[in-house]
This record gives structure tokens, C-alpha cells and sequence, in this order.
């Protein structure tokens, strides 16, 4: 089982990503955390991408690549975040190439800017822990707090309204054509990300048994 999750930042990659390497027992493999990470450390890397997080654009190829390459196992995984545009593509192909192993299904979470906006605005995330949070869909018992640690929940800077409409269209211009060439390829399984969230997950899992 190898996968690859697409769709705009904060249509529920990660979410559903944890969900069907639960399910399948592939590794999860989210660049997002990755690269945040780096920036959590404050390490080279992590210094070159938190500029880019910040304005709200993606992060260079090149830098990508070294990551997933580096990341990316040859058995079962559940890939989110990468690729992001038909370039990105074309490197996941020569990485999985040189693994040789291929892709199973790629699936497109479907879901409008409105409720991007909602989602993202409302996010909040522990500072310590990274435990995540909603203020309307999946509050802390007490506000501003981590039930898991304690620690603060803080809004990440990608998650600014005006970085919000940015990082929508960046995915707009530079992702949607891969919905294409995957569909394409026959590859492609759409899916309404706009339900709850075992809603999209059940969508996800019965469509592998109708194949």
C-alpha cells in the first residue's frame, strides 16, 4: 500500500493520513512535520524553510527532494504534503523509480476555500507538545491550554488569515494540475473532505473495496 494524499492545507491530510496508517500499517510520512521540525530545532535546514512557511509560499524543490529522499521508506507508506506541484511530481517518480516500488492510488481531498479559511483560522496548536486543536470543532477542556501537557496553544504563523489566503492560492496555481495528470493516469480517487472527518475515512477505505 503506498499513497499519496493531495489537497489544499487544511483539507485533512494529516488527518487522514494517521487514520489509514492505522488502518493499512503504513508509515506515515507528513513533510509538513518534517519541515517543521527543523524549524522547531532551529537547525540549517529548518532556518531556510521557516522564511518560506512564513510568507506563505513552498518551500524550493531542491530542498524538498533532499527531505523526502531521505524520509521516504521503500516499503508501505502514506505520503502527505509532497508532491505539491507538476515538477514535484516528476521527483517523486525518480525517487520511487531508484526504490523500485510505485504508487497504488493518490487521493484528492476535495474542499472549498470557505471552509479552508474556517478550518485554519481556528486552529490552534501546543507550543510544547504540537498537540493539535480547534476552538470550534475540537476545543481544549480549558482554553488556551494543552489537555495533553499543559502547555500553551499558540495560532502557527502559517495560519494567519492573510498567510491562509496566500498558501490557498499557491495550491490553486501550482497543485491542481497534478489532479489532472494523476486522473490521467488512472490513478487519481476523489474524495469530498468537506464531511466529518470518519466520514472522509470510511469514503477513503470502502473505494479500495470496489476496486
Amino acid at each position: 500500500m503506498k499513497l499519496v494524499l493531495i489537497g489544499a492545507p487544511g483539507s485533512g491530510k494529516g488527518t487522514q493520513a494517521e487514520k489509514l496508517s492505522r488502518h493499512f500499517g503504513a508509515r506515515a510520512v507528513s513533510l509538513g512535520d518534517i519541515l517543521r521540525e527543523e524549524v522547531k530545532n532551529k537547525t540549517d535546514l529548518g532556518r531556510k524553510v521557516e522564511q518560506y512557511m512564513f510568507k506563505g509560499v513552498l518551500v524550493p524543490d531542491e530542498v524538498v527532494k533532499e527531505v523526502i529522499e531521505k524520509k521516504l521508506p521503500a516499503e508501505d507508506f502514506i505520503l502527505d504534503g509532497f508532491p505539491r506541484n507538476i515538477q514535484q511530481v516528476e521527483m517523486l517518480e525518480s525517487i520511487l523509480e531508484k526504490k523500485g516500488v510505485y504508487l497504488d492510488r493518490v487521493i484528492y481531498l476535495k474542499v472549498s476555500r470557505e471552509v479552508i479559511i474556517e478550518r485554519l483560522s481556528g486552529r490552534r496548536v501546543c507550543k510544547n507538545c504540537g498537540a493539535l486543536y480547534h476552538i470550534k470543532t475540537m476545543p481544549p477542556k480549558k482554553e488556551g491550554i494543552c489537555d495533553r501537557c499543559g502547555g500553551e496553544l499558540i495560532i502557527r504563523k502559517d495560519d494567519s488569515a492573510e498567510t491562509i489566503k496566500k498558501r490557498w492560492q499557491v495550491f490553486i496555481e501550482n497543485s491542481l494540475p497534478m489532479v489532472d495528470y494523476y486522473r490521467n493516469k488512472g490513478l487519481l480517487l476523489e474524495i469530498n473532505s468537506e464531511e466529518d472527518k470518519d466520514k472522509v475515512f470510511k469514503d477513503i477505505v470502502n473505494s479500495f473495496k470496489k476496486r
